[in-house]
């Protein structure tokens, strides 16, 4: 069976000596620039199609409410514990970026670009990941039912231990993408973009099937 390497994801880079801050009161004077900053158990309400930028940044527990942050840059951030639900962050960028045991329920991320990103232990159910580019993106445990990865182009991707149960596939490239660890009972997907895919024995029968092969057990 062809073995695929496994994502190699680079770890943001906090510095030890980080400042809270009370970003809502930021964003009311329009500031689009935060660095080296922690912010932590609060809620925040935002709504921007301008460039907003945040570096070397943690949020811990912090609840984003109708929030709207296109264009958005991530680099050397963290989230924790946060509640990204129908947050808006279409056309981000994100690079050495950790999203763990994040609720990301109707996320969106479509046409971002995602470099060096983890995602572990998050909740994403329904999340939006179409038209994006991934390299170096590692999915770790984590609830993708129904997640939309519509014509997403996938390059050193990994899922490992993931519910993809509904997800759409469809129009994406699938060769040297490991699905074998995964769970899943139905998935959208393009069959002349299926070859190279790595999955298990039993997926294997599953997709014979939706191919229209009588498998002999």
């Amino acid at each position: 069976m062809n073995q695929k390497k496994k994502a190699t994801v680079q770890s943001p880079k906090i510095p030890l000596a980080i400042t809270p801050l009370l970003i809502n009161d930021e964003l009311e004077q329009e500031e689009r620039y935060f660095s080296m900053a922690k912010v932590t158990d609060c809620k925040i309400y935002a709504e921007t199609s301008d460039k907003v930028i945040f570096e070397q940044v943690v949020f811990n527990n912090v609840s984003f409410e109708n929030t709207t942050f296109r264009n958005v840059e991530f680099t050397d951030v963290i989230f924790e514990k946060c509640d990204l639900s129908n947050v808006d962050f279409s056309d981000a960028i994100l690079h050495k970026v950790e999203l763990k045991e994040c609720k990301m329920i109707g996320g969106n991320f479509s046409a971002s670009t995602m470099r060096n990103v983890l995602f572990e232990n998050c909740l994403a159910t329904y999340a939006a990941f179409s038209f994006s580019n991934s390299k170096q993106v590692k999915f770790q445990n984590c609830l993708l039912t129904n997640a939309d990865f519509y014509e997403t182009k996938l390059k050193n991707v990994e899922f490992n231990k993931c519910n993809l149960n509904q997800a759409n596939l469809a129009g994406t490239e699938l060769a040297d993408i490991d699905l074998s660890s995964c769970s899943f009972e139905s998935l959208v997907v393009s069959f002349d973009k299926l070859a190279g895919c790595i999955v298990s024995s039993e997926q294997a029968i599953g997709f014979s099937k939706a191919l229209g092969l009588i498998v002999k057990e």
